[in-house]
């Protein structure tokens, strides 16, 4: 096995740990769909009792998805990382009955500190994008599994 199958199956491992410890994916139905090395993707079927009171996908759980994208993106090597600063632009608001995905995208990745991207697209036939987050992580010097 080469030594890129081999980080590709720990970011995978690593995702699927951080998954079964937290509650996010439970509450909002998080699905991990992909995980590489410095890469994740996260999908999310929008619900009727997640929308705020303009109709639309409430900003906090379009920024829950793409927080777990970072996060197993972030982790991916095996060293647990912290978000040390996070933010997100609203560009189109999302409705009931679309599918979300949010793709994480290892940036730059230097010493303790690595920043990501992430793009949350609804994939119709424009593959609009709802948002765009960007991650900036510290490591903690720790392993996750």
């Amino acid at each position: 096995m080469d030594a890129v199958t081999t980080n590709d199956d720990i970011a995978l491992k690593v995702a699927s740990h951080m998954r079964a410890a937290e509650g996010a994916h439970i509450a909002h139905g998080l699905t991990l769909q992909s995980a590489r090395e410095g890469y994740a993707r996260v999908a999310l079927a929008v619900g009727a009792d997640m929308l705020n009171s303009h109709g639309s996908l409430h900003g906090g759980v379009i920024f829950t998805l793409a927080d777990t994208a970072f996060a197993y993106a972030c982790n991916s090597r095996n060293e647990s990382a912290v978000a040390a600063q996070a933010s997100i632009v609203f560009v189109s608001p999302a409705r009931a009955g679309e599918i979300l995905v949010a793709e994480a995208v290892e940036q730059s990745l230097s010493g303790r500190s690595g920043v990501y991207h992430v793009t949350i697209r609804a994939p119709d036939d424009n593959a609009r994008i709802v948002a765009i987050f960007q991650g900036l992580s510290r490591s903690t010097g720790k392993t996750i599994i």
